[in-house]
């Protein structure tokens, strides 16, 4: 039965009474990779197989080590910065470059997408590999072969169009379609749905699958279970720079409950941590919220709203991408967007205007931002002056920060919030993801807010740092705080909040208590609306 061959065997498996033979051949070896920054092991001792042809998920916690690993195979972190081999199609590789990698066939694909948003599509395509000669760019050739890029992965737009000019899931496609543009056998995934709606997620998972048809590999990082389970043929789980095990999903168990156990390397029994509401009266309230687009004039994001929070309450905001969420919650909190802003607002029963972010915190409103890296905080700057922007009063005197104050209220924000650092002069940008959401959050508790609002706050990071995360929200709700949660997860909406409003083009179809709620009553909301929009249309 064995084949004389050293990366390639046969294996029987058996269905019933048949036998089927299956050849599988090694693509990609790790060997006994270790790499270290400052002293501490980010990677220890990995090795992997990939097949060809294969889909292969790479999951854990932040922190983990998985994109470590993926940029030393994609040449980011070049040969000689780390210890142990890599091997694709049985040579050694050493890769000193992206480029170099690339020649190998092998991309890889960032969470933060690399477009440019004022060129079109065929130029972002083609962007360091241009087609043409003597340094004269063939225009129609490009933009013959960037339409049939866009063809093949499943993208209806014209390569003329601006990057700025479509949204974020067919920007991804775009980043898909510049990698097959350099003969690409080998993509590598870092959260490649981790901003898309739920429909441009399948569409992408999808993608992979007719890829893989095609004999195209693929490496997909990613917390959301559901999906890895969906699409990988193998699943590695990487714990503390670690390999701890590798599911197969033709032989294993793959349940989501013994990935995440292997992943935080104990049992949660709840997804969810339990609380018991204390709810009081109504504290925050929005009436007749209606809010136009900035650039487009009489073009109404914003509807109508009218929603309240109680005091010890979590309120949910669910709702397809594009809804309006962001947008209602943006102009809530002075004014951040919208134009032509109407409507009135209330904080315990007394009417207030918040018009400026100034305003908002004053009257203490906070708003916990989506994008966290561009809004939220300053990357490159401590974790110390990260946490006190937002009340830099409390620790000043005469308009001087007072750095002992600045110092010790940082110390009880990272101890409070559990944020895993080297020290609160560490760097936000060298946090995982989990724990720059924890700092985000400490810099708008340090604000001393009543009404919290949290926009999509567990976005990017894995199961374990969102079962703390929700454990820091309960916390907030039972010191009285008045929480409104806008999440795209609704497993997170039913998990996590008291009371539901379902938003659907920039109105509020739906409010659903905790004992009604479901993902069946929230579409059916949601659906309903659409049914009558089509019949007024």
């Amino acid at each position: 039965m064995p084949i004389n061959c050293r990366h390639c065997f046969w294996i029987a498996i058996k269905y019933g009474n048949k036998m089927e033979t299956v050849l599988t051949e090694t693509l990609l070896e790790i060997k006994n990779v270790t790499k270290t920054f400052a002293g501490i092991k980010a990677l220890n001792d990995v090795s992997l197989k990939i097949a060809r042809g294969e889909i292969h998920a790479l999951v854990g916690e932040n922190g983990a080590g998985k994109s470590t690993l993926m940029n030393i195979l994609s040449g980011i972190y070049p040969y000689g910065t780390y210890t142990g081999d890599i091997l694709y199609e049985s040579e050694r590789c050493t890769f000193h470059s992206v480029k170099d990698s690339e020649r190998k066939g092998i991309a890889i694909i960032h969470q933060e997408l690399a477009l440019v948003p004022h060129l079109s599509i065929a130029e972002n395509i083609f962007l360091g590999n241009e087609q043409g000669k003597s340094f004269k760019i063939d225009w129609e050739k490009t933009f013959a072969k960037a339409d049939a890029l866009l063809r093949t992965v499943g993208l209806h737009e014209s390569s003329r169009t601006l990057i700025k000019d479509i949204g974020i899931g067919k920007q991804q496609l775009v980043e898909i379609a510049k990698a097959l543009a350099k003969n690409i056998t080998f993509l590598i995934l870092d959260e490649p749905t981790a901003s898309l709606n739920e429909t441009d997620s399948q569409k992408l998972l999808h993608l992979l699958l007719e890829f893989k048809k095609k004999n195209i590999t693929s490496i997909i990082i990613s917390h959301k279970l559901n999906e890895v389970s969906f699409v990988a043929d193998k699943i590695t789980v990487i714990r503390d720079g670690s390999v701890i095990k590798t599911f197969d999903k033709k032989m294993d168990d793959c349940s989501e409950d013994l990935i995440i156990n292997a992943m935080v390397g104990r049992n949660l029994s709840e997804r969810f941590p339990p609380r018991t509401p204390c709810i009081g009266d109504i504290r925050f309230e929005v009436k007749d919220w209606t809010v136009e687009h900035p650039l487009y004039a009489e073009r109404e994001v914003c509807k109508n709203i009218n929603i309240n929070l109680r005091k010890g309450e979590v309120v949910g905001i669910s709702g397809l991408m594009g809804a309006g969420r962001t947008e209602f919650a943006m102009s809530v909190f002075g004014h951040s967007y919208g134009a032509n802003i109407r409507g009135r607002i209330f904080i315990n029963g007394k009417e207030v205007r918040l018009k400026t972010v100034k305003d908002a915190i004053k009257h203490g409103v906070a708003y916990v931002t989506e994008d966290r890296k561009g809004n939220g905080l300053i990357l490159h700057t401590s974790i110390c002056k990260n946490t006190t922007l937002a009340n830099i009063r409390k620790v000043s005197r005469r308009n001087v920060i007072q750095i002992d104050k600045e110092h010790e209220a940082a110390r009880e924000c990272v101890e409070q919030l559990k944020t895993k650092c080297t020290g609160i002069e560490q760097s936000v940008v060298n946090l995982s993801g989990g724990n720059q959401q924890k700092v985000l959050l400490g810099k708008w508790i340090f604000a001393e807010p009543e009404v919290l609002i949290l926009d999509e706050p567990t976005r990017g990071i894995d199961v374990g740092a969102k079962y703390e995360i929700y454990c820091i929200i309960n916390r907030l709700a039972a010191e009285g705080k008045s929480i409104l949660m806008i999440s795209s997860e609704l497993p997170e909406i039913l998990g996590m909040c008291d009371r539901i409003y379902v938003m659907n083009d920039g109105k509020i179809v739906g409010e659903i208590p905790r004992e009604e709620a479901s993902q069946e009553a929230i579409m059916a909301c949601i659906v309903q609306t659409k049914k009558e929009n089509t019949n007024h249309a």
